[in-house]
């Protein structure tokens, strides 16, 4: 199975040997490369729409590897018992739909060692519910694919799961900014070109709202400047 870079940076933070719990598995792409690649030895791909599963199904057939992949359609974690699995995979989601799956699923956790997610926006909602949960963040990576930036997160319970000092580490990532690849500048510096143009026009409308805007850009144009003092 060959996967895409975002999804296969997702398969490859999962620790080799767990069993996995891929929700959301749309076509289950990633369940298949952790099952043929003997990176998972059991994984329960789910899906809330009968569509996507009966593809994924599908697919599964297809490798002929239904005997380490079970499909379950289940919203969120709902369907997933505890004690199933020892990574949870989320890709592809908003991150408030996952604050959403991982709140309303909590039974499901227990026993769980790892998360793996690849939210799609609101990353700083994950970032803040994690760590209000006793998650560390141990892994943060972004890659970019079709001129889209991607970012994908390991975490791990701790009982000293660090809280952020700065503001800009739940906005942007601590371990991104810190790390300093090159990706990370690319997507910083588009996010301020952007910023710039929407303060540029703003500037130039007298409206109650656009005002408010205004300010509100403001602060987030002065957020990314000091995300990009890291690199």
């Amino acid at each position: 199975m060959q996967l895409s870079n975002r999804l296969k940076t997702v398969a490859d933070i999962v620790t080799k040997g767990n069993r996995v719990a891929d929700v959301g598995c749309d076509h289950a792409y990633i369940a298949i490369h952790l099952a043929e690649n003997n990176i998972a030895p059991k994984v329960i791909a789910m899906d809330v729409n009968k569509g996507p599963l009966s593809k994924a199904q599908e697919n599964i057939a297809l490798w002929g590897l239904a005997d380490k992949i079970e499909t379950r359609l289940s919203d969120g974690l709902l369907k997933l018992r505890p004690g199933e699995a020892d990574s949870i995979v989320i890709a592809g989601m908003g991150g408030a739909l996952m604050v959403k799956i991982l709140k309303e699923g909590e039974k499901s956790l227990a026993g769980v060692k790892e998360l793996i997610l690849q939210p799609q926006s609101e990353i700083f909602l994950l970032r803040r519910y994690l760590h209000g949960k006793d998650y560390e963040i141990e892994t943060e990576k972004m890659v970019k694919e079709d001129e889209k930036f991607y970012v994908i997160i390991k975490a791990v319970k701790s009982k000293n799961a660090e809280t952020y000092e700065k503001e800009i580490f739940y906005l942007y990532g601590k371990l991104l900014l810190e790390g300093g690849e090159p990706v990370v500048k690319e997507y910083l510096e588009r996010e301020k070109r952007l910023k710039v143009q929407v303060k540029e026009v703003l500037a130039e409308s007298a409206s109650q709202g656009s005002t408010r805007r205004l300010e509100e850009i403001r602060e987030e144009l002065s957020a990314v400047e000091e995300a990009l003092k890291y690199f």
